[in-house]
């Protein structure tokens, strides 16, 4: 049964061919790789603001793996119904729209509305950028943009990236709802949760590739939030105060993720899917910590 409503009859064709891969482009906007390179060079540059990106780092990856994880249990089909037949295009171009225009999998939910929505809606939350209503409205035309490109390009149907938006609003809602009613620093809770999160796309895809990846990474940030805290603690407090107790806690957290981590992801050959979620994981725990380190060394430097 389609999820259909006729929307590929209406959108595609008002598109011109020349625009097809401006279109194309322009879904990178929430694509994964271009998401987690805006999160990390502003986690790396912002450092008044890197709490509040790692807290958005958090929620998409617990994001990616709700989304994920509901593509695994719903198992629904994409449509059939490519903007243009790429071997009409310049051979220069061809590639390049291939490339960003066409995907596999399953298709419901949309992955692009929920990333778009969950990072662009979380960083006008804690972002202090222009005014309120500027930040909120820009992140809405971006999922606006986004989740039409996907429809436009004929991988999604209108109800996908519906679903999508809203999935994305639900989390960082939740996110948000859950931040006020603990003491916790917000980047612990949206870094723990996205374990679990990862994790149910884990068992969704019986252990497959991408969830292997995902959840790996999703410890590798826990553990080196938790070791950035633990950082941060220790050169505040004095040892043989009550804090202690709380700087045992990050350490244990941080040292239990990173033994699930190591135990998780060497059970295979030095070549496999086991091992590259390692390098994952410990490569998502080093973007996590070596800023802050790095930010600690220079302002140690400067009162010395």
């Amino acid at each position: 049964m389609s999820r259909g409503i006729g929307e590929f009859e209406v959108v595609q064709g008002s598109i011109p061919e020349w625009l097809a891969v401006v279109i194309a482009l322009l879904t990178q906007l929430g694509s994964v790789w271009f998401l987690v390179l805006v999160l990390t060079a502003l986690y790396w540059t912002a450092t008044d603001a890197r709490d509040d990106i790692a807290t958005v780092a958090g929620m998409a990856i617990a994001g990616m793996g709700c989304y994920k994880g509901l593509k695994e249990v719903f198992g629904l089909p994409r449509p059939e119904a490519p903007l243009i037949d790429p071997t009409l295009l310049p051979w220069l171009i061809e590639p390049l729209y291939e490339a960003t225009a066409t995907v596999g999998g399953y298709g419901f939910p949309s992955g692009h509305a929920v990333n778009t929505t969950v990072v662009y809606v979380g960083l006008a939350a804690v972002l202090p950028i222009g005014t309120r209503r500027l930040r909120y409205g820009a992140a809405a035309g971006l999922i606006v943009l986004v989740s039409f490109t996907r429809v436009a390009l004929g991988v999604h149907y209108v109800v996908d990236v519906v679903v999508g938006a809203a999935l994305g609003l639900a989390l960082v809602g939740g996110f948000f709802w859950l931040f006020g009613r603990t003491r916790l620093d917000r980047p612990t809770v949206a870094f723990g949760l996205g374990v679990p999160f990862t994790a149910f796309l884990y068992v969704a895809s019986d252990g497959g590739s991408s969830g292997r990846i995902l959840l790996a990474a999703a410890l590798g940030a826990f553990t080196g939030w938790q070791l950035v805290v633990l950082g941060r603690r220790v050169a505040a407090e004095p040892p043989g105060t009550l804090a202690m107790r709380s700087l045992s806690a990050r350490g244990l957290a941080a040292l239990l993720a990173a033994v699930v981590l190591v135990v998780g992801t060497t059970d295979g050959p030095l070549f496999s899917v086991s091992t590259a979620a390692g390098l994952v994981g410990f490569a998502t725990a080093a973007v996590v910590v070596v800023p802050v380190a790095r930010h600690a060394g220079r302002a140690r430097s400067k009162r010395s």
